[in-house]
Protein backbone atom coordinates (compact mmCIF):
# COMPACT_ATOMS: atom_id res chain seq x y z
CA UNK A 1 0.00 0.00 0.00
CA UNK A 2 1.11 3.16 -0.75
CA UNK A 3 2.77 5.35 1.89
CA UNK A 4 1.84 9.96 1.66
CA UNK A 5 4.14 11.84 3.94
CA UNK A 6 2.79 14.62 5.62
CA UNK A 7 4.93 17.79 7.67
CA UNK A 8 3.14 19.56 9.88
CA UNK A 9 4.47 23.09 10.48
CA UNK A 10 3.07 24.46 14.12
CA UNK A 11 2.23 22.15 17.03
CA UNK A 12 0.39 24.79 18.86
CA UNK A 13 -3.69 24.19 19.40
CA UNK A 14 -4.76 23.37 16.06
CA UNK A 15 -1.43 21.81 15.35
CA UNK A 16 -2.14 19.54 17.90
CA UNK A 17 -5.59 18.50 16.94
CA UNK A 18 -4.27 18.06 13.44
CA UNK A 19 -1.53 15.62 14.88
CA UNK A 20 -4.01 13.88 17.07
CA UNK A 21 -6.41 12.79 14.60
CA UNK A 22 -3.56 11.71 12.02
CA UNK A 23 -2.35 9.62 14.78
CA UNK A 24 -5.48 8.47 16.36
CA UNK A 25 -7.60 8.18 13.67
CA UNK A 26 -5.20 5.97 11.22
CA UNK A 27 -7.16 2.94 10.25
CA UNK A 28 -10.48 4.86 9.46
CA UNK A 29 -8.38 7.16 7.21
CA UNK A 30 -6.31 4.59 5.40
CA UNK A 31 -9.51 2.86 4.81
CA UNK A 32 -11.17 6.04 3.33
CA UNK A 33 -8.17 6.59 1.45
CA UNK A 34 -6.32 3.43 0.35
CA UNK A 35 -3.23 4.82 1.63
CA UNK A 36 -1.54 5.30 4.45
CA UNK A 37 -1.28 8.73 5.60
CA UNK A 38 2.22 9.05 7.86
CA UNK A 39 2.96 12.03 9.78
CA UNK A 40 6.59 12.39 8.84
CA UNK A 41 7.50 15.81 10.63
CA UNK A 42 6.21 18.14 13.20
CA UNK A 43 7.58 21.03 13.06
CA UNK A 44 8.06 23.34 16.37
CA UNK A 45 10.00 25.93 18.49
CA UNK A 46 8.89 24.11 21.31
CA UNK A 47 9.51 20.09 21.16
CA UNK A 48 9.55 19.55 24.78
CA UNK A 49 6.20 20.36 25.85
CA UNK A 50 3.85 17.19 26.30
CA UNK A 51 1.06 16.95 23.44
CA UNK A 52 -0.53 13.86 24.83
CA UNK A 53 1.07 12.48 21.48
CA UNK A 54 3.24 9.54 21.21
CA UNK A 55 5.27 11.24 18.22
CA UNK A 56 7.58 7.96 16.75
CA UNK A 57 11.35 8.88 16.97
CA UNK A 58 12.53 11.78 14.27
CA UNK A 59 9.11 13.49 13.80
CA UNK A 60 9.58 15.96 16.22
CA UNK A 61 12.01 19.32 14.59
CA UNK A 62 12.80 22.72 15.06
CA UNK A 63 14.20 22.71 11.76
CA UNK A 64 10.73 24.03 9.91
CA UNK A 65 12.63 24.40 6.69
CA UNK A 66 14.09 21.04 6.32
CA UNK A 67 10.26 19.72 6.02
CA UNK A 68 9.37 22.07 3.26
CA UNK A 69 12.32 20.49 1.64
CA UNK A 70 12.68 17.08 2.19
CA UNK A 71 11.54 15.34 -1.49
CA UNK A 72 10.15 12.62 0.23
CA UNK A 73 7.16 15.14 1.70
CA UNK A 74 4.21 14.99 -0.40
CA UNK A 75 1.83 17.36 1.49
CA UNK A 76 2.91 20.14 4.17
CA UNK A 77 0.27 21.76 6.89
CA UNK A 78 0.78 25.21 7.85
CA UNK A 79 -0.83 25.66 11.04
CA UNK A 80 1.69 28.11 12.68
CA UNK A 81 -0.22 31.24 11.54
CA UNK A 82 0.72 34.93 10.32
CA UNK A 83 1.95 36.55 7.68
CA UNK A 84 5.75 36.05 8.06
CA UNK A 85 7.48 32.82 8.78
CA UNK A 86 4.15 31.02 7.34
CA UNK A 87 4.21 32.66 4.02
CA UNK A 88 7.60 32.48 3.51
CA UNK A 89 7.29 28.03 4.42
CA UNK A 90 4.23 28.00 1.75
CA UNK A 91 5.92 29.47 -0.69
CA UNK A 92 9.30 27.24 -0.67
CA UNK A 93 6.84 24.30 -0.21
CA UNK A 94 5.23 25.48 -3.32
CA UNK A 95 8.19 25.77 -5.05
CA UNK A 96 9.47 22.22 -3.59
CA UNK A 97 6.77 20.68 -5.24
CA UNK A 98 4.53 20.34 -2.18
CA UNK A 99 0.98 20.22 -1.93
CA UNK A 100 -0.28 22.69 0.67
CA UNK A 101 -2.67 22.48 3.30
CA UNK A 102 -3.40 25.92 5.96
CA UNK A 103 -5.58 27.78 7.94
CA UNK A 104 -4.22 31.04 7.84
CA UNK A 105 -7.26 33.28 6.90
CA UNK A 106 -5.20 36.59 7.44
CA UNK A 107 -2.25 35.44 5.11
CA UNK A 108 -5.22 33.92 2.38
CA UNK A 109 -6.59 37.32 2.55
CA UNK A 110 -3.70 39.52 2.29
CA UNK A 111 -1.78 37.57 0.34
CA UNK A 112 -3.39 35.25 -1.34
CA UNK A 113 -3.79 35.79 -4.84
CA UNK A 114 0.12 35.61 -5.06
CA UNK A 115 -0.03 32.49 -3.60
CA UNK A 116 -2.92 30.96 -5.21
CA UNK A 117 -0.56 32.14 -8.72
CA UNK A 118 2.55 30.56 -7.08
CA UNK A 119 0.45 26.93 -6.69
CA UNK A 120 -0.88 27.05 -9.88
CA UNK A 121 2.31 27.90 -11.62
CA UNK A 122 4.04 25.04 -9.82
CA UNK A 123 0.83 22.73 -10.44
CA UNK A 124 0.22 21.97 -6.80
CA UNK A 125 -2.35 22.27 -4.61
CA UNK A 126 -3.12 24.88 -1.84
CA UNK A 127 -5.84 23.80 0.32
CA UNK A 128 -7.72 26.11 2.68
CA UNK A 129 -11.16 24.55 4.08
CA UNK A 130 -10.43 25.36 7.82
CA UNK A 131 -9.75 29.20 6.89
CA UNK A 132 -13.56 29.50 7.04
CA UNK A 133 -16.09 28.59 9.40
CA UNK A 134 -13.85 25.92 11.52
CA UNK A 135 -15.66 23.00 10.46
CA UNK A 136 -18.19 24.01 8.62
CA UNK A 137 -18.01 22.69 4.94
CA UNK A 138 -18.46 26.07 3.26
CA UNK A 139 -15.26 25.73 1.20
CA UNK A 140 -16.18 22.64 -0.66
CA UNK A 141 -19.76 23.49 -0.95
CA UNK A 142 -19.11 27.13 -2.73
CA UNK A 143 -15.92 25.39 -4.71
CA UNK A 144 -18.21 21.99 -5.53
CA UNK A 145 -21.50 21.27 -3.92
CA UNK A 146 -23.23 24.50 -5.89
CA UNK A 147 -21.00 24.46 -8.60
CA UNK A 148 -24.48 24.67 -11.13
CA UNK A 149 -25.43 27.72 -9.15
CA UNK A 150 -24.93 31.68 -9.34
CA UNK A 151 -24.27 32.85 -5.87
CA UNK A 152 -26.53 35.75 -5.38
CA UNK A 153 -25.91 36.20 -1.61
CA UNK A 154 -24.24 34.94 1.02
CA UNK A 155 -25.10 36.72 5.17
CA UNK A 156 -23.34 34.96 8.07
CA UNK A 157 -21.82 34.75 11.52
CA UNK A 158 -18.33 34.37 11.04
CA UNK A 159 -16.97 34.60 14.47
CA UNK A 160 -17.59 32.90 17.95
CA UNK A 161 -15.72 35.72 20.10
CA UNK A 162 -18.70 38.25 18.82
CA UNK A 163 -21.53 36.18 18.54
CA UNK A 164 -20.64 34.62 21.76
CA UNK A 165 -19.98 38.46 23.28
CA UNK A 166 -23.63 39.31 21.46
CA UNK A 167 -25.56 36.23 23.01
CA UNK A 168 -24.03 36.86 26.29
CA UNK A 169 -25.47 40.65 26.15
CA UNK A 170 -29.15 39.32 24.83
CA UNK A 171 -29.37 36.80 27.52
CA UNK A 172 -27.96 37.85 30.23
CA UNK A 173 -28.17 41.49 30.01
CA UNK A 174 -24.04 41.99 30.40
CA UNK A 175 -22.40 45.05 29.04
CA UNK A 176 -20.13 44.70 26.05
CA UNK A 177 -17.20 44.75 28.90
CA UNK A 178 -18.30 42.35 30.99
CA UNK A 179 -19.67 39.77 28.24
CA UNK A 180 -15.73 40.24 26.65
CA UNK A 181 -14.50 39.69 30.26
CA UNK A 182 -16.41 36.18 30.63
CA UNK A 183 -15.41 35.38 26.95
CA UNK A 184 -11.49 36.07 27.78
CA UNK A 185 -11.85 34.08 30.85
CA UNK A 186 -13.86 30.76 29.25
CA UNK A 187 -10.87 30.88 26.36
CA UNK A 188 -13.14 31.96 23.60
CA UNK A 189 -11.28 35.61 23.16
CA UNK A 190 -7.97 36.34 22.98
CA UNK A 191 -5.82 38.76 25.61
CA UNK A 192 -6.53 41.51 23.02
CA UNK A 193 -9.72 40.67 21.22
CA UNK A 194 -9.26 43.83 19.02
CA UNK A 195 -8.76 41.31 15.64
CA UNK A 196 -12.37 39.72 16.68
CA UNK A 197 -14.21 42.33 17.82
CA UNK A 198 -13.53 45.24 15.43
CA UNK A 199 -14.29 42.58 12.63
CA UNK A 200 -10.99 42.45 10.58
CA UNK A 201 -11.26 38.49 11.71
CA UNK A 202 -14.60 38.32 10.11
CA UNK A 203 -13.24 40.40 6.92
CA UNK A 204 -10.44 38.13 6.57
CA UNK A 205 -12.81 34.89 6.15
CA UNK A 206 -15.63 37.65 3.96
CA UNK A 207 -12.66 38.22 1.18
CA UNK A 208 -11.83 34.75 0.74
CA UNK A 209 -16.12 33.77 0.12
CA UNK A 210 -16.49 36.07 -1.83
CA UNK A 211 -13.57 35.38 -4.34
CA UNK A 212 -15.16 31.82 -4.36
CA UNK A 213 -18.62 33.01 -4.78
CA UNK A 214 -18.69 35.08 -8.00
CA UNK A 215 -15.39 34.58 -9.63
CA UNK A 216 -13.21 37.42 -8.19
CA UNK A 217 -9.42 38.31 -7.90
CA UNK A 218 -9.01 38.42 -3.71
CA UNK A 219 -9.75 42.47 -2.50
CA UNK A 220 -9.75 42.85 1.67
CA UNK A 221 -8.62 46.54 1.54
CA UNK A 222 -12.28 46.83 0.06
CA UNK A 223 -14.39 45.16 2.50
CA UNK A 224 -15.99 48.02 4.52
CA UNK A 225 -16.00 46.79 8.51
CA UNK A 226 -17.38 47.75 11.34
CA UNK A 227 -16.90 46.06 15.05
CA UNK A 228 -19.32 45.58 17.88
CA UNK A 229 -17.83 47.22 20.73
CA UNK A 230 -20.28 50.34 20.59
CA UNK A 231 -23.53 47.58 20.97
CA UNK A 232 -25.28 48.61 23.97
CA UNK A 233 -28.01 46.41 26.32
CA UNK A 234 -30.36 48.97 25.62
CA UNK A 235 -29.67 48.15 21.29
CA UNK A 236 -30.43 44.50 22.19
CA UNK A 237 -33.97 45.23 24.39
CA UNK A 238 -35.03 47.65 21.57
CA UNK A 239 -34.61 45.38 19.09
CA UNK A 240 -36.11 42.66 20.83
CA UNK A 241 -39.01 44.76 20.83
CA UNK A 242 -39.30 44.97 17.14
CA UNK A 243 -39.05 41.41 16.67
CA UNK A 244 -34.78 41.67 15.89
CA UNK A 245 -31.96 39.79 17.28
CA UNK A 246 -28.40 42.10 16.76
CA UNK A 247 -25.74 39.78 15.08
CA UNK A 248 -22.22 40.76 13.67
CA UNK A 249 -22.58 39.53 9.78
CA UNK A 250 -20.53 39.28 7.21
CA UNK A 251 -22.94 40.00 4.25
CA UNK A 252 -22.05 40.19 0.06
CA UNK A 253 -24.93 40.25 -2.76
CA UNK A 254 -23.59 39.71 -6.36
CA UNK A 255 -24.74 42.97 -7.70
CA UNK A 256 -24.03 42.19 -11.33
CA UNK A 257 -21.03 44.46 -12.04
CA UNK A 258 -19.99 44.85 -8.84
CA UNK A 259 -20.66 43.12 -5.71
CA UNK A 260 -21.42 44.04 -2.14
CA UNK A 261 -18.99 43.30 1.11
CA UNK A 262 -19.28 44.61 4.02
CA UNK A 263 -19.20 43.59 7.97
CA UNK A 264 -21.16 45.15 10.91
CA UNK A 265 -24.06 44.82 13.69
CA UNK A 266 -27.08 43.95 12.23
CA UNK A 267 -30.74 43.20 13.26
CA UNK A 268 -32.21 40.18 11.33
CA UNK A 269 -35.59 39.07 12.19
CA UNK A 270 -36.45 36.53 14.67
CA UNK A 271 -37.89 34.47 12.31
CA UNK A 272 -34.28 34.13 10.53
CA UNK A 273 -32.31 30.98 11.10
CA UNK A 274 -29.29 32.94 11.86
CA UNK A 275 -30.78 34.59 14.51
CA UNK A 276 -31.09 31.63 16.94
CA UNK A 277 -27.47 30.59 16.26
CA UNK A 278 -26.45 31.39 19.57
CA UNK A 279 -22.52 31.21 21.88
CA UNK A 280 -19.54 30.58 20.39
CA UNK A 281 -21.24 29.13 17.35
CA UNK A 282 -20.89 29.94 13.52
CA UNK A 283 -23.53 29.92 10.77
CA UNK A 284 -23.74 31.10 7.51
CA UNK A 285 -26.53 31.45 4.92
CA UNK A 286 -25.76 30.63 0.82
CA UNK A 287 -28.60 31.72 -1.84
CA UNK A 288 -28.01 29.68 -5.26
CA UNK A 289 -30.31 30.53 -8.09
CA UNK A 290 -30.77 26.75 -8.00
CA UNK A 291 -31.32 25.76 -4.60
CA UNK A 292 -31.94 29.16 -2.75
CA UNK A 293 -30.94 29.30 0.71
CA UNK A 294 -28.96 26.81 2.47
CA UNK A 295 -27.36 27.15 6.00
CA UNK A 296 -24.05 25.61 7.46
CA UNK A 297 -23.48 25.56 11.15
CA UNK A 298 -21.28 24.41 13.49
CA UNK A 299 -18.09 25.30 15.76
CA UNK A 300 -16.01 27.65 13.75
CA UNK A 301 -12.94 27.14 15.76
CA UNK A 302 -11.38 25.27 18.12
CA UNK A 303 -8.76 22.50 18.17
CA UNK A 304 -10.52 19.31 17.03
CA UNK A 305 -13.14 21.44 14.68
CA UNK A 306 -10.58 23.34 13.07
CA UNK A 307 -8.04 19.58 12.40
CA UNK A 308 -11.36 18.14 11.20
CA UNK A 309 -11.47 20.45 8.27
CA UNK A 310 -7.47 20.08 7.30
CA UNK A 311 -7.67 17.03 7.71
CA UNK A 312 -10.41 16.87 5.06
CA UNK A 313 -8.26 18.85 2.98
CA UNK A 314 -5.25 16.36 3.66
CA UNK A 315 -7.50 13.62 2.59
CA UNK A 316 -8.65 15.36 -0.96
CA UNK A 317 -4.96 15.88 -1.50
CA UNK A 318 -4.22 12.45 -1.08
CA UNK A 319 -6.74 10.75 -3.23
CA UNK A 320 -5.94 13.51 -5.83
CA UNK A 321 -2.54 12.22 -5.45
CA UNK A 322 -3.83 8.45 -5.93
CA UNK A 323 -5.62 9.59 -9.14
CA UNK A 324 -2.94 11.50 -10.66
CA UNK A 325 -5.53 14.61 -10.57
CA UNK A 326 -4.18 17.44 -8.43
CA UNK A 327 -5.42 20.22 -9.33
CA UNK A 328 -8.99 18.91 -10.45
CA UNK A 329 -10.89 21.17 -8.41
CA UNK A 330 -10.10 24.61 -9.30
CA UNK A 331 -8.28 26.42 -6.29
CA UNK A 332 -10.99 29.33 -6.44
CA UNK A 333 -13.78 27.71 -8.06
CA UNK A 334 -13.52 29.31 -11.27
CA UNK A 335 -10.68 28.53 -13.71
CA UNK A 336 -7.85 31.01 -14.25
CA UNK A 337 -8.62 32.82 -17.04
CA UNK A 338 -12.01 33.10 -15.71
CA UNK A 339 -10.98 35.03 -12.44
CA UNK A 340 -11.49 38.70 -12.78
CA UNK A 341 -11.64 42.20 -10.89
CA UNK A 342 -14.99 42.86 -9.84
CA UNK A 343 -15.45 45.90 -8.03
CA UNK A 344 -16.61 46.13 -4.00
CA UNK A 345 -19.61 48.52 -4.33
CA UNK A 346 -19.00 51.96 -2.32
CA UNK A 347 -20.49 51.94 1.20
CA UNK A 348 -21.98 54.42 0.34
CA UNK A 349 -24.07 53.83 -2.27
CA UNK A 350 -25.90 51.07 -0.15
CA UNK A 351 -29.28 50.63 -0.12
CA UNK A 352 -30.70 49.39 3.83
CA UNK A 353 -32.84 49.88 6.59
CA UNK A 354 -31.85 51.64 9.68
CA UNK A 355 -31.96 51.98 13.52
CA UNK A 356 -31.38 55.14 14.88
CA UNK A 357 -30.52 55.90 18.71
CA UNK A 358 -30.43 59.71 19.68
CA UNK A 359 -29.54 60.76 23.01
CA UNK A 360 -31.51 63.99 23.31
CA UNK A 361 -32.25 66.62 25.66
CA UNK A 362 -35.73 66.28 26.69
CA UNK A 363 -37.23 69.74 25.07
CA UNK A 364 -39.95 70.49 22.66
CA UNK A 365 -39.30 70.63 19.59
CA UNK A 366 -36.40 67.88 19.15
CA UNK A 367 -38.12 65.26 17.36
CA UNK A 368 -39.20 67.50 14.62
CA UNK A 369 -35.56 68.67 14.53
CA UNK A 370 -34.48 65.52 13.95
CA UNK A 371 -37.13 64.00 11.83
CA UNK A 372 -36.61 67.13 9.95
CA UNK A 373 -33.03 66.64 9.18
CA UNK A 374 -33.58 63.02 7.99
CA UNK A 375 -36.46 64.21 5.73
CA UNK A 376 -34.56 66.83 4.25
CA UNK A 377 -32.12 63.82 2.93
CA UNK A 378 -35.01 61.78 1.97
CA UNK A 379 -34.65 59.29 5.02
CA UNK A 380 -38.04 57.84 5.34
CA UNK A 381 -39.33 56.44 9.22
CA UNK A 382 -41.39 53.82 9.96
CA UNK A 383 -41.46 54.36 13.69
CA UNK A 384 -40.54 56.53 15.98
CA UNK A 385 -40.47 55.39 20.01
CA UNK A 386 -38.98 57.83 23.18
CA UNK A 387 -38.18 55.72 26.09
CA UNK A 388 -37.56 56.93 29.68
CA UNK A 389 -35.76 59.82 31.33
CA UNK A 390 -31.94 59.59 31.89
CA UNK A 391 -30.79 61.06 35.07
CA UNK A 392 -29.08 64.10 33.33
CA UNK A 393 -31.76 64.83 31.81
CA UNK A 394 -31.53 63.21 28.28
CA UNK A 395 -33.44 60.64 26.21
CA UNK A 396 -33.10 57.86 24.18
CA UNK A 397 -35.05 58.46 21.17
CA UNK A 398 -35.50 55.46 18.61
CA UNK A 399 -36.08 55.36 14.97
CA UNK A 400 -36.48 52.84 12.30
CA UNK A 401 -36.43 53.74 8.88
CA UNK A 402 -37.24 52.35 5.39
CA UNK A 403 -35.21 51.72 2.60
CA UNK A 404 -31.83 54.32 2.60
CA UNK A 405 -29.18 55.06 0.86
CA UNK A 406 -26.21 55.03 3.24
CA UNK A 407 -24.60 58.57 1.96
CA UNK A 408 -27.79 59.93 3.13
CA UNK A 409 -27.97 58.47 6.55
CA UNK A 410 -23.97 59.19 7.09
CA UNK A 411 -24.77 63.09 5.75
CA UNK A 412 -28.42 63.33 8.12
CA UNK A 413 -26.65 61.69 11.21
CA UNK A 414 -23.28 64.22 11.02
CA UNK A 415 -26.12 66.91 10.74
CA UNK A 416 -28.08 66.03 14.00
CA UNK A 417 -25.01 65.06 15.66
CA UNK A 418 -24.58 69.21 15.63
CA UNK A 419 -27.51 70.30 17.10
CA UNK A 420 -27.13 71.34 20.47
CA UNK A 421 -30.05 69.38 21.69
CA UNK A 422 -28.40 65.86 20.87
CA UNK A 423 -25.97 65.23 23.80
CA UNK A 424 -23.84 62.02 22.28
CA UNK A 425 -22.72 60.54 18.80
CA UNK A 426 -25.93 58.89 16.97
CA UNK A 427 -26.48 54.59 17.25
CA UNK A 428 -26.84 53.49 13.80
CA UNK A 429 -27.68 49.49 13.09
CA UNK A 430 -28.32 48.39 9.39
CA UNK A 431 -31.16 46.24 9.10
CA UNK A 432 -31.34 42.96 6.77
CA UNK A 433 -35.13 42.47 6.44
CA UNK A 434 -36.38 39.70 3.64
CA UNK A 435 -39.75 41.94 3.94
CA UNK A 436 -38.07 44.96 3.14
CA UNK A 437 -34.60 44.91 1.19
CA UNK A 438 -33.22 46.36 -1.86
Amino acid sequence: MKTIYIGLLGCGTVGTGVARMLTQNQDILQARVGAALKLKYVADIDIQRDRGIAFETGVLTTDAGSVVRDPQVDIVIETIGGLGIASALILEAIDNGKQVVTANKALLASQGNSLFHAAAEKGVELAFEASVGGCMPVIKTLRESLVGNRIQAMSGILNGTCNYILSKITDDGDTFEAALAEAQRRGFAEADPTLDVEGADTAHKLAILTSLAYGTHLNLKDIYVEGISRITPLDIEIAAQFGYKIKLLAISKNRGNMVEARIHPTMIPCDNLLSSVNGALNAIMITGDAVGDILLYGRGAGMMPTASAIVSDVVDIARNLLAGAVGRVPVLSYQRSHIHSIPVMPMDDIISSYYFRFEALDQPGVLSKISGILGTHGISLKSVHQKGRKSEGSVPIVMMTHLAKESNVQAALSEIYRLEVVSDVPALIRIEDANESA
